[in-house]
């Protein structure tokens, strides 16, 4: 501050002929150029030193590390007026206006200061024209005359410096300001609100130049001794904190802390690829992991539950520590996901009188059962367990679905109860966050670009706690029949900008989609079915087969940007491989697979898909049921089919039901003859009320010309791997050029000695599935929006693979295999 007070002058107009106090008061008239040059010359080599003197000094006052004793940010960057890199653009608009940012006091010098993050430091004395405190009119006899030129220039100091008080009990020191400059305070003045409100030119979107000064004017984050392996001593989780000042703000371990999650699935990713995923989300700059928990898959009958293989959930959560990541879990019961019924298990719709997502007695009877199973498995993995488990979501989205008051509180305490102590969250649309939150439980809500009236609702539920996107939408799902939605990169990448600057948390969904690998896909009803596509790529960060996309190159260099350690460097990529076209040799019509499937059910009424008494009382999931009835007359039939409905008259297809479409005419025939319908499940819908109304096959009466049908002999087609296992010992036919109906498809994928990932194209085909080696690849459609069909690496054998086609509607010609997909 010494240095600073000894500063003589401060922003003087060197115009010739003008009278200047030399160091003992008295003035002198600048006659000659060289006489004036040689006075400019020093006077701006004398700025320059104390511009420096006192950028240093600020950057020193405002170190972050001098105000903590464990500095998270570590990182100081100052005002580099030459540079600009170390400036805000803000500060490099005033700079231009003004010459120096600390000069500016009053209002403006406040916005300043916080604006830009520094503490602004104000010289408490320096010489000026007088030593007197104010500038009023010199009185007579009150020192020596001055000059019109010096007035004038006393005057517009005192014009300049009307809006600012001196401290109290500070020496006051009038500034030496020419008429230019102060003209430069008026105009900077005036414009400041634009500049702060953004109005300078910037990019679009993007980290532009503007942005690039924003960030590095703040100091950089550093979260290195936060990580997973590094915090041995635990006595804090993630915690909300609110200051008087600032905004509120996570803090693990008592830090201030930032999430930036990202959402990979592990049962929508083969277990061989987890680490290359993670190791991705870690080198891209993400802190954090969430992934949902889907109980359908965990528990696909009553209590028989599967926690190994690809739903190893344990492996997966530990092997994210390992490589220095957070989790957030989100363990349902309920998840949305665009999963088949969001998750819930499909046997919970066999009772008519059950209330999915209530307080209903048989609901929460089989949610307890299951939270038995789970929640024991997840405690050891919480963070004041030493595992990386910070945060557990409450349900999802609730407040969209809003049945029941007491469900959420009842969801909540199931969760205490068994030992979850980390930081309960909920997750709900920003409409609907009213309905959904939980009081005592931090309320996070999800959207899909930034807007500041996005928070309204959720500040009337909590004003004093920071701000959690829970899913910050980077792209979409498709649905069949639909155009494939994609998302641009700059308008992801401005949004985290956005996020990032405001201070806010955010979890990327998806970081990494994966795929809906044999039936687990879910459907949206929005007045039509559709059924999501097999491909969950989602237009996310990391694609579908785990590539870079522009999004993932954008925030990796925004994240290093504000990030104090270096990231890791970027994996390999999973390589690629394009195998020999496969021309399926053999086939089997679906009539004549019948004689290898599980003794079909006789009823005298059609059973819906879950209520078929199979798999130890538990119905069937997914797949296909069969319904078989003779019939001796044609007319007009009826029926209620859920999801698509193939009708045959012997082995003759004659027309295709759906939700839309449920009448048929049969032509008139001779004798009686075999009434087939096939129908499949295309996906349970996944969101909203709908879920309740979700059972599949024949749903109700069926009938011709108003007359009920009886006798059904009814299959199940649930193709599981013991199916193809029996379908081998099968006599297969010679496939023919072209085949109308059902069958399934026969050939071998040669894919050498080191198999690669690749992605397979049905070209010709029109409906139906693809099995590598018995493992369900998931559903095509020639209507599209997805062409191709990722076939994992991880899946194939050295050499030859066997590779099955059920195809429901006409043969095509070979199937491809490309190195891109087509999506």
């Amino acid at each position: 501050m010494e240095r600073i007070e000894k500063a003589k002058g401060i922003g003087t107009d060197r115009g010739a002929n003008c009278r200047e106090p030399d160091e003992e008061g008295e003035h002198r008239l600048l006659t000659t150029s060289s006489e004036v040059g040689s006075r400019e010359r020093t006077e701006k080599a004398g700025r320059l030193e104390r511009k420096g003197r006192s950028r240093k000094l600020l950057n020193q006052r405002n170190c972050p590390s001098r105000q903590s004793e464990v500095c998270v940010h570590n990182s100081c960057v100052g005002i580099d007026a030459q540079s600009k890199a170390g400036s805000s653009s803000l500060e490099y608009c005033l700079t231009l206006l003004f010459g120096k940012v600390p000069e500016l006091w009053g209002p403006t010098g406040t916005i300043v200061a916080a604006l830009t993050n520094h503490r602004a430091v104000r010289p408490r004395h320096t010489k000026l024209p007088t030593q007197r405190a104010d500038l009023g009119p010199r009185k007579p006899g009150q020192g020596p005359k001055r000059s019109a030129c010096w007035r004038r220039k006393r005057e517009t100091a005192a014009a300049a410096l009307e809006t600012r008080a001196p401290r109290p009990g500070a020496r006051s020191s009038p500034h030496f300001l020419s008429t230019p400059l102060s003209m430069k305070i008026i105009a900077g003045i005036f414009l400041l609100p634009f500049i702060i409100s953004g109005f300078a030119p910037r990019a679009r979107y993007g980290v532009n130049h503007v942005s690039e000064k924003v960030l590095q004017s703040q100091s950089r984050f550093n979260w290195s001794l936060l990580a997973p392996a590094e915090l041995k001593d635990r006595y804090m989780g993630l915690q909300t904190k609110s200051m008087g000042r600032g905004n509120p703000h996570f803090t693990l371990e008592g830090h201030k802390f930032l999430i930036f999650g990202g959402s990979i699935h592990y049962f929508r990713v083969p277990k061989a690829y987890w680490r290359d995923r993670l190791l991705k989300l870690k080198a891209c700059g993400f802190n954090t992991l969430t992934t949902y928990v889907p109980w359908n898959l965990h528990e696909p009958e009553r209590g028989k539950f599967y926690f190994s293989g690809n739903l190893d959930l344990e492996a997966f959560i530990r092997m994210a520590a390992e490589l220095g990541l957070w989790v957030i879990l989100r363990p349902g019961p309920y998840i949305c996901s665009e999963i088949d019924l969001g998750g819930l298990p499909s046997w919970l719709l066999q009772d008519p009188d059950l209330k999915l997502r209530t307080t209903n007695k048989d609901f929460v009877d089989a949610v307890d059962h299951y939270f038995d199973h789970l929640i024991p498995r997840v405690i050891p993995l919480q963070y004041h367990w030493g595992g990386p488990i910070i945060a557990v979501q409450v349900e999802n989205e609730y407040g969209s679905y809003n049945k029941d008051k007491d469900y959420m509180p009842y969801v909540q305490q199931a969760l205490l109860q068994r030992g979850i102590v980390e930081l309960l969250l909920t997750s709900d649309n920003e409409k609907d966050v009213l309905k959904g939150y939980i009081k005592g439980v931090l309320a996070t809500i999800n959207m899909k670009t930034f807007s500041s009236d996005a928070f309204s609702l959720l500040n009337k539920v909590q004003s004093k706690k920071p701000i959690m996107i829970m899913e910050f939408w980077v792209g979409w799902f498709d649905t069949w029949g639909n155009q494939h939605l994609v998302r641009d990169a700059m308008e992801v990448e401005h949004t985290v900008l956005e996020f990032i600057k405001a201070e806010i948390s955010f979890n990327a969904y998806m970081f990494h989609g994966g795929t809906n690998f044999g039936f687990m896909n879910g459907a949206t009803y929005m007045g039509k079915h559709r059924g999501v596509v097999t491909s969950y790529d989602y237009d996310a960060i990391l694609t579908e087969a785990g590539d870079y996309t522009e999004k993932y190159l954008k925030l990796r260099k925004l994240f290093g940007s504000i990030l104090a350690t270096p990231l890791p460097p970027l994996p390999d990529l999973v390589p690629k491989a394009v195998y020999p076209p496969v021309r399926p040799s053999l086939y089997l019509p679906l009539w004549d697979v019948l004689e290898y499937l599980n003794e079909p059910v006789k009823s005298n009424i059609p059973i819906n898909m879950e209520n078929l008494p199979i798999n130890d009382g538990n119905g069937q999931s997914y797949g296909f049921v069969l319904y078989e009835t003779s019939i001796c007359s044609g007319g007009r039939l009826y029926i209620h089919a859920q999801d698509m409905a193939q009708v045959f008259l012997n082995e003759t297809v004659i027309g295709i039901l759906n939700d839309g479409i449920q009448n048929l005419d049969i032509p008139k025939f001779r004798g009686c003859q075999l009434l087939r319908i096939l129908v499949e499940n295309q996906g349970r819908v996944n969101y909203s009320w709908k879920i309740q109304e979700q059972r599949k096959g024949l749903t109700g009466l069926i009938g011709i010309n108003s007359i009920p049908l009886k006798d059904f002999t009814i299959y199940s087609l649930e193709m599981k791997m013991n199916f193809f296992e029996r379908l081998r010992s099968a006599t297969w036919r010679p496939a023919p050029e072209s085949y109308l109906g059902p069958a399934f498809y026969l050939g071998t994928l040669k894919a050498g000695p080191s198999p690669k990932d690749t992605f397979l194209r049905v070209l010709g085909w029109k409906y139906g599935f693809v099995f590598i080696n018995g493992c369900n690849l998931g559903r095509y459609w020639h209507i599209g929006p997805q062409e191709t069909l990722y076939l994992p690496g991880s899946w194939l054998h050295p050499e030859d693979n066997e590779m099955i086609l059920f195809e429901k509607m006409m043969s095509g010609s070979d199937i491809q295999s490309m190195d891109k997909p087509k999506l």
